[in-house]
C-alpha cells in the first residue's frame, strides 16, 4: 500500500474505532454494487419499488417526516478565527466542533456497515477536479452519492496519485432533530455531518464540499466555486457559447439549465445544451478566460413545479434508473407531485392522500438521476479543461423595479450587481409579501468564509490580460398594475440570451442607463411575441428615484459585513449612486 493510501487507511481505523461499526464496505461504484443496495434497501424498506413498466429502475425513498431539508441554524464553518467565517455563517470553534460531534459519532454506528466513499467532482481526469471520501452509515447516501459524484475505484485511484482529499464523515444517528448538526472545518478540508438522511446534509460531496468547503480552496487556489447552472448556447451558425448563471431558489434554475428554445428558434437551427444545473467551478485559462466545469456528475432537482408546461427535459430525464424522494405515489404507483397530472393516493409520508395534510408531494421533494439522462447533455459537460464562459448572469424575483434584462458596465460593476442581487419573499413562502431577502451570488447558505473576502476574491480576477465574462443581471419576474408576470419566460428567456450573446460579440449598441446597459429599441427578437410596446417599455424601464433607493439600501447592505468588505465595492456602489442623481438633475 503506498504511503497516500496508507493515510486514508489510517483515517478509515480511527472513524471505525470512534463509531465501532458491524463491519466496514469500501465502494467500488459498480453497477453491481448499486444493484446490491437496492436490493438491500427494499428489503429493508429504505426504499420503495415504483411501476417499473412506466417508470423502469426507479424508486421511492421516504425520509422522517422532520428530517426534509437543508438545516442553516444546525449548519456551521468552523475555522480558527471567528471573523474568518463572517457574519454571513454561524460559527463554532474547531475545538469545541469536533469534541461535540465525536460525543454524538461515539458508538454511534454498533450494529450497521460503515461505507468508505472515495469520490471525485469533476471529470476524473480533470486538474479542475477535487476529490473527496465520505465515510457513512446510511446506503441511501451512497446510492445516491453513486449518481451524484465520480464514484469508486477511479477515484480512489486518483486520491492514491494525488494524496489530497476532503474528510467527510456522516451518519444518520437518530435522526434526531435535537441532536443534528452539519459542521465544516475549511482549514482542514473536514466535514462532519451528524443526525441527518436528506441531501444537502447528507451527500457531503454536494453543498457542503462543492461550495462550502471548495469555495474556501477556491480563495487560495485561484479560482471560483459557485452556485451557478452551466449552460451552452448553439446559434443557428452552430457556434456556442457558455453562460454560467446564478439564482437563488424557486427562481428556475434547473428550467433555464435544460431550456427548449422558442418553436420559431428551433426552426432557425437554435440548440440548448446543459453541462450543469446547480454548481459550477470555474479557473482562469492559459487564453485569460474563464473556463468551467459542473464538478457533479447528477443532479438532485425539487421535483414540485417540474411538469410538461415549466421542464419537459427534466421530466424526460427522470423516467427512469431515478431515486425519488418524499413524493406522493398513485394508484398505480407511479411518483406524483402538484403538478403534474393523475391523483395521488398516497403523500409523502405513506398515508392516504387527504388535502388537510397539505400538499400530497412534500414541497422540497427530490429526484436524484445521472446528468447523462437529460436529453440536452452536453458531451462538453466531461471536457477536463472545462467549457469557456461567456457570460455571467445574475438573477433574482423581484416584482418591480429590475429590468428585464441589464449590462454591467465592467466586472467590477459586475461584483457589485452580484453583491446586490436578492428575492422578495412571496405570501406562500413566507407569509410576509414583499421582503427583500439579498443573496449575494445566490451564495448566502454556502460561503465558506467571509463575505466580504469572498468580493475581494472576485474582484482579483480583473488582472492585465484577462478576458473576462461580461456580467449580466436578469428578472423574468417583474409585474403590471394586475400583478400578472409582464415577460413569458421558460423558453422565451432565449430571446434575453440571445441579446446578451450579441452584446459579447458586439453586434447589439444596447441603450446605456446610470445601472448598466439595457437593450436598446428593436434588439430584443419579440416580434412573434404577444407583448405590446408599453410592457416591452416597462419590462426595460429605470426608475432612477427607485433605483436611487435601492443604492441606498444596497451600501447598507454593504456596510453590514464591516471592515473586511473591500473599500473598491464601497466607491462602485457610490459611484453608481452619484451617476443616478446625475441623471436625474439632467432629466
Amino acid at each position: 500500500m503506498s504511503s497516500k493510501l496508507e493515510a486514508l487507511q489510517r483515517w478509515v481505523d480511527e472513524v471505525a474505532a470512534l463509531t465501532r461499526p458491524a463491519q466496514i464496505h469500501w465502494c467500488d461504484g459498480s453497477d453491481a454494487e448499486y444493484q446490491q443496495l437496492v436490493q438491500q434497501m427494499l428489503r429493508t424498506g429504505d426504499l420503495i419499488e415504483l411501476n417499473q413498466q412506466t417508470h423502469p429502475g426507479c424508486y421511492l425513498h421516504r425520509s422522517n417526516p422532520s428530517d426534509v431539508a437543508r438545516v442553516e441554524h444546525l449548519t456551521f464553518v468552523c475555522t480558527v478565527e471567528e471573523d474568518a467565517a463572517g457574519p454571513n455563517n454561524h460559527w463554532m470553534a474547531p475545538a469545541e466542533a469536533h469534541a461535540k460531534m465525536d460525543a454524538l459519532f461515539d458508538g454511534c454506528m454498533e450494529g450497521r456497515t460503515m461505507y468508505v466513499i472515495p469520490y471525485c467532482m469533476g471529470p476524473i481526469d480533470s486538474p479542475l477536479a477535487r476529490c473527496g471520501v465520505e465515510i457513512t452509515d446510511s446506503p441511501y447516501v451512497v446510492a445516491n452519492m453513486r449518481t451524484m459524484t465520480r464514484m469508486g475505484a477511479a477515484a480512489q485511484a486518483r486520491i492514491e496519485r494525488e494524496g489530497r482529499f476532503v474528510k467527510g464523515l456522516h451518519s444518520t444517528g437518530e435522526l434526531d432533530p435535537e441532536r443534528r448538526f452539519i459542521m465544516h472545518f475549511p482549514e482542514e478540508l473536514t466535514i462532519k455531518s451528524y443526525g441527518s438522511g436528506y441531501g444537502g446534509n447528507a451527500l457531503l460531496g454536494k453543498k457542503c464540499h462543492a461550495l462550502r468547503i471548495a469555495s474556501f480552496q477556491a480563495k487560495s487556489e485561484g479560482w471560483l466555486a459557485e452556485h451557478m447552472l452551466i449552460v451552452g448556447i448553439e446559434n443557428p451558425r452552430g457556434e456556442t457559447h457558455y453562460i454560467a448563471a446564478a439564482f437563488p431558489s424557486a427562481c428556475g434554475k434547473t428550467n433555464l439549465a435544460m431550456l427548449i428554445p422558442p418553436e420559431g428558434y428551433r426552426q432557425d437551427g437554435w440548440k440548448v445544451w446543459t453541462v450543469g444545473d446547480d454548481i459550477c467551478w470555474m479557473r482562469p485559462g492559459a487564453d485569460g478566460r474563464l473556463y468551467a466545469i459542473n464538478p457533479e456528475a447528477g443532479y438532485f432537482g425539487v421535483a414540485p413545479g417540474t411538469s410538461t408546461a415549466t421542464n419537459p427535459n427534466a421530466l424526460s430525464t427522470i423516467a427512469r434508473d431515478t431515486i425519488f424522494t418524499n413524493v406522493a405515489v398513485t394508484a398505480d404507483n407511479q411518483p406524483w407531485w402538484e403538478g403534474l397530472p393523475g391523483t395521488p393516493v398516497t403523500d409523502w409520508q405513506g398515508r392516504p392522500y387527504d388535502p388537510a395534510n397539505g400538499p400530497a408531494a412534500h414541497p422540497n421533494s427530490r429526484f436524484t438521476v445521472s446528468a447523462r439522462q437529460c436529453p440536452t447533455w452536453s458531451p462538453r459537460a466531461e471536457d477536463a479543461q472545462g467549457v469557456p464562459i461567456s457570460a455571467i448572469v445574475f438573477g433574482g424575483r423581484r416584482p418591480s423595479l429590475i429590468p428585464l434584462v441589464f449590462e454591467a458596465k465592467d466586472w467590477k460593476h459586475g461584483v457589485l450587481v452580484g453583491a446586490a442581487m436578492g428575492s422578495e419573499t412571496t405570501a406562500a413562502a413566507t407569509g410576509a409579501v414583499g421582503v427583500l431577502r439579498r443573496d449575494s451570488m445566490a451564495m448566502k447558505p454556502f460561503a465558506g468564509y467571509h463575505y466580504g473576502d469572498y468580493f475581494r476574491h472576485w474582484l482579483s480576477f480583473d488582472q492585465p490580460g484577462a478576458k473576462l465574462p461580461k456580467i449580466f443581471h436578469v428578472n423574468w419576474f417583474r409585474k403590471g398594475e394586475d400583478g400578472r408576470f409582464l415577460w413569458p419566460g421558460y423558453g422565451d428567456n432565449l430571446r434575453v440570451l440571445e441579446w446578451m450573446i450579441d452584446r459579447v460579440e458586439g453586434r447589439a449598441a444596447g441603450n446605456e442607463t446610470p445601472i448598466g446597459t439595457v437593450p436598446a429599441k428593436g434588439e430584443l427578437k419579440v416580434d412573434d411575441l404577444a407583448l405590446d410596446g408599453a410592457t416591452l417599455d416597462t419590462l426595460l424601464d429605470v426608475d432612477h428615484a427607485g433605483w436611487t433607493a435601492e443604492l441606498a439600501a444596497i451600501g447598507d447592505y454593504l456596510q453590514s459585513f464591516g471592515g473586511r468588505m473591500p473599500d473598491a465595492l464601497h466607491a462602485e456602489q457610490q459611484r453608481v449612486a452619484k451617476a443616478l442623481d446625475t441623471a436625474a438633475i439632467a432629466s
